[in-house]
C-alpha cells in the first residue's frame, strides 16, 4: 500500500464514517429518550434513497402509501384514547397524520416537477413523518415494558420493514444521478464533489443538532427528559411529546442519510440493516449515551471498514462486528450491575 492508495481509503472510510455517525446519533438520542434501540433506522435509510429513486422516473413510491396507512390507524387509536378520557396533543397528532400526509399528497399529485430540490422535499416529508408514527403505534403501548421487550419489538418491527421494502421497491438495486459531477486532485487521488457534499451536509446537520439541544427549549426537554425520565415527568415534561420528537429526529436524520447516499451506493430494499448495525457499533463505542464518543465511534467504523476492504475484502463486514466485542468487554470491566426492579 502507498499513499494515494491510503488517502483513497482514508477519503472512501470518512465518506462512510460520516454516514454512521448520523445514524449513531440518533440511535443514542431514540435510546436515552425512550428505551428503544431503533434497528428500523436503517430501515429508513434504504426507504429514503428508494424514494429518491422512484420519483426519479415520476413513479409514487410505495413509502407515500405506508404513510397514509400509518397516519390512518394512528389517527384511529388517538381518537379511541380520547374518547377514553386521556389527555392528547391534538397539535402534534395533526401534525402526523393530517399535515404531513396532506403536504405529501400535495408534493406527488399536484406540484409535480423533476427538479432535484422537490424530490429531497418530498422524500423528507414522507419519511420525516414515518419516525413518530411507528412510535405512536408500536412502541408507545409497550413503552413501560422491559428493554429486552422493546428490543425484541424493534427487531420484530425490522422485520415488517423490509418486507414492506420488498413489496415496495422489488429486489433490484436503485441508484440516482449524482447531485454534481465536480471533482478535484489533492495529489494523485481524484476527491469526488458528491463526496464533499455529504461531508458538508454531515457537519451542518451535526452543528444544527448541537445547537438545537444547547440553545433551544425542546433540546433542553429532551436532554432533561435522556438523563432522568421520571424526573421530567415530575416537573411537567410531557415526557410523550418527547418520543415524538426524538423518533422524528431519528427519521430526519435518516432521510438525509439515505438521500446523501443514494448517488455512491446501489441501494436495496434491505441495504438499510447493515448500515444501520454499523451506526449501532459507533453507538455501542459511545455507550449508548455519549454523542461525540459516538461520531468518534463512527469515524473509527469508517476507516476500519475501508481499510478491511483492502485487506481483506470478503471478510470486511466480520472485522467491523468484531470490533464491538473488545469494546463490550472493555466497558463491562467497569460497569456496575443494577437489579432490574419487579
Amino acid at each position: 500500500m502507498n499513499w494515494d492508495i491510503a488517502l483513497f481509503l482514508g477519503q472512501d472510510g470518512l465518506v462512510n464514517g460520516v454516514i454512521y455517525g448520523l445514524l449513531a446519533i440518533g440511535l443514542v438520542l431514540v435510546f436515552s429518550v425512550t428505551r428503544v434501540i431503533f434497528i428500523s433506522q436503517g430501515d429508513l435509510v434504504a426507504y429514503s434513497a428508494l424514494s429518491m429513486a422512484s420519483l426519479g422516473i415520476s413513479k409514487t413510491p410505495g413509502t407515500f402509501w405506508l404513510l397514509i396507512a400509518l397516519s390512518v390507524l394512528v389517527l384511529i387509536v388517538e381518537i379511541v384514547r380520547w374518547r377514553r378520557g386521556e389527555k392528547l396533543d391534538w397539535g402534534l397528532t395533526l401534525t402526523w397524520t393530517i399535515i404531513f400526509p396532506l403536504a405529501a399528497t400535495i408534493l406527488l399529485f399536484i406540484f409535480t416537477s423533476d427538479n432535484l430540490i422537490h424530490h429531497i422535499i418530498s422524500t423528507l416529508t414522507i419519511v420525516i413523518p414515518l419516525g413518530p408514527l411507528l412510535y405512536r403505534l408500536v412502541f408507545r403501548p409497550v413503552q413501560k415494558a422491559s428493554v429486552l421487550f422493546l428490543l425484541i419489538t424493534a427487531v420484530t418491527l425490522h422485520g415488517v420493514m423490509i418486507g414492506l421494502g420488498l413489496i415496495f421497491f422489488g429486489a433490484e438495486g436503485w441508484r440516482i444521478p449524482a447531485f454534481t459531477e465536480m471533482s478535484f486532485m489533492f495529489g494523485n487521488v481524484n476527491i469526488k464533489g458528491q463526496s464533499l457534499i455529504i461531508v458538508v451536509v454531515t457537519i451542518l446537520l451535526v452543528s444544527l443538532l448541537f445547537l438545537f439541544f444547547e440553545k433551544f427549549y425542546l433540546g433542553k426537554v429532551l436532554r432533561a427528559t435522556a438523563i432522568n425520565q421520571t424526573g421530567a415527568r415530575l416537573v411537567g415534561i410531557p415526557v410523550e411529546l418527547c418520543g415524538d420528537l426524538s423518533f422524528a429526529m431519528a427519521a430526519l436524520i435518516a432521510a438525509v442519510s439515505g438521500i446523501l447516499i443514494a448517488p455512491v451506493q446501489t441501494i436495496y430494499y434491505d441495504t438499510g440493516f447493515l448500515i444501520g448495525l454499523k451506526g449501532f457499533v459507533a453507538a455501542i463505542i459511545g455507550g449508548l449515551a455519549s454523542f461525540p464518543l459516538a461520531l468518534v465511534g463512527a469515524l473509527i467504523v469508517g476507516q476500519l471498514e475501508a481499510f478491511s476492504s483492502y485487506w481483506a475484502s470478503a471478510y470486511k463486514e466480520v472485522i467491523v462486528f468484531t470490533l464491538i466485542i473488545p469494546i463490550l468487554f472493555w466497558r463491562s470491566l467497569g460497569a456496575r450491575h443494577v437489579e432490574e426492579e419487579e
